[in-house]
């Protein structure tokens, strides 16, 4: 093998070849370079035995936040804030038509939130819309689009957002100002309630068996006021987040 080889070369392969045999004979275990680990004698993972302490933040005071807001027990320093909504135009059709709406808040400040909307009892295989708004009832005021929900065969649904909620607000540099609530100052108007619409106003006419339905602005798309009607609120004055 090392026959034409030059002498130099031939050391050097050498080398290279008991280094390269060392490496493999060496035992994982004498690495001491790696990331320790913890583990028990079996040789497992050692995993927590006890939960973290869970504590309730406070979320406004009184007179601040509706009634129907419930602030849930969550480790430091997580919110968490659950909410319901409750039927409009669906009431007379869908009586049991009900939807809750949790948000767990970002640690890292104005961060995107996450918001968990499930529905149930509601018209199947319809399509509807999300908005953050000023006021729960009409005129409903600045509003903000958060995304769709679409309704199982059975009446059933649930969607997730990714997006700013507690400190949620619309600005208007025609009309600039600040507002307060609960999460504090906002060079605007604050959004403090959620709500869901029918996507579109043909579908609300078809569902609710009123074929009179004039349309609403709550959908992006397909011409002004194609959207139908409020289908769930969370009916309340003061705010819900």
């Amino acid at each position: 093998m090392f026959r034409h080889m030059r002498p130099g070369i031939v050391i050097a392969v050498i080398v290279l070849l008991s280094l390269m045999m060392s490496a493999c004979d060496s035992s994982p275990a004498q690495n001491t370079q790696g990331t320790a680990t913890t583990t028990t004698s079996g040789g497992q993972p050692n995993f927590p035995t006890t939960a973290p302490p869970l504590r309730t933040p406070k979320f406004g005071s009184a007179g601040q936040v509706a009634p129907t807001v419930k602030v849930l027990p969550s480790v430091d320093p997580t919110l968490i804030v659950q909410f319901p909504l409750f039927p409009v135009s669906l009431k007379s059709l869908f009586p049991k038509a009900s939807g809750l709406v949790t948000v767990f808040q970002n640690p890292v400040a104005n961060d995107f939130d996450t918001v968990t909307v499930d529905v149930q009892n509601m018209p199947p295989d319809a399509k509807f819309t999300v908005f953050f708004t000023e006021i729960s009832a009409k005129p409903f005021g600045h509003a903000e689009y958060v995304g769709d929900v679409f309704t199982h065969s059975d009446g059933t649904g649930e969607s997730v957002f990714h997006l700013i909620t507690f400190v949620a607000f619309a600005a208007d540099n025609r009309n600039a100002g600040t507002s307060e609530d609960q999460s504090g100052t906002a060079s605007g108007i604050q959004l403090e309630h959620a709500g869901m619409w029918f996507d579109g106003v043909e579908d609300a006419r078809r569902i609710l068996n009123s074929p009179n339905l004039t349309g609403t602005p709550f959908d992006g798309g397909h011409g002004v006021l194609h959207a139908g009607p409020q289908a769930m609120t969370d009916g309340q004055s003061l705010p819900v987040i």
